[in-house]
């Protein structure tokens, strides 16, 4: 159990709501890897900014992956190529932002089909510490032992969700396409980092 923090999920490509959270709580951190895998949630997708609104990108996970595998231990399925499909949709979205070649090889790297990293968490870990690097947030990540319920602490593993609206009140940034759709709020961080490059952590 922690005193002071916050308690964070593990997410794929974590939404900016996530990051402002982090920024928030730090140093201390704990991350969720006990839990059993909740569906449908920012775990395994992140939504980026297509021409037509949000696009969602998912990372598939093997069947059998239901409400009672531990997080830690879902596997990621590379029976189709997803990575591919992420990679272009994220060309396709960013490559006229301001900054998407500026860190453009190193998410590449992550979609390149020699690199399969079986479980999801090991996944989104080593995306997270990258990521953090980009936004320059400093943080003391520990990580569970065993599965509580609540925590004295704020516990953010049930209430950043795609399922419904974020409690952050967001600043408009320039986005892509905001001609089409206008601003939309909490997309991944990679699309803050993509269109605000360094200046992203002075957003957050």
């Amino acid at each position: 159990m922690i005193e002071k923090g916050a308690v964070l999920p593990m997410f794929y490509l974590p939404p900016v709501e996530y990051f402002a959270r982090l920024n928030t709580y730090k140093p201390d951190i704990l991350i969720e890897r006990e839990e059993h895998f909740p569906k449908q949630t920012y775990r395994n997708r992140a939504n980026i900014y297509s021409p037509e609104g949000i696009l969602p990108l998912v990372v598939p996970v093997v069947k059998g992956s239901k409400t009672h595998t531990k997080i830690k231990d879902v596997k990621i399925s590379y029976d189709f190529r997803w990575q591919r499909i992420h990679w272009q949709s994220l060309e396709a979205c960013y490559r006229r932002s301001a900054y998407f070649e500026y860190y453009e090889d190193d998410f590449a790297a992550f979609y390149d089909k020699k690199k399969q990293i079986n479980f999801l968490f090991d996944f989104n870990e080593e995306l997270l510490h990258l990521l953090l690097k980009f936004t320059k947030i400093k943080v003391d990540i520990k990580y569970t032992e065993e599965y509580h319920p609540t925590y004295s602490v704020p516990d953010y593993r049930a209430s950043i969700t795609p399922k419904k609206e974020s409690e952050l009140q967001q600043k408009p940034y320039f986005q892509v396409f905001e001609e089409r759709q206008g601003f939309l709020q909490n997309l991944s961080i990679v699309d803050l980092l993509f269109n605000q490059g360094p200046q992203s952590i002075n957003y957050l």
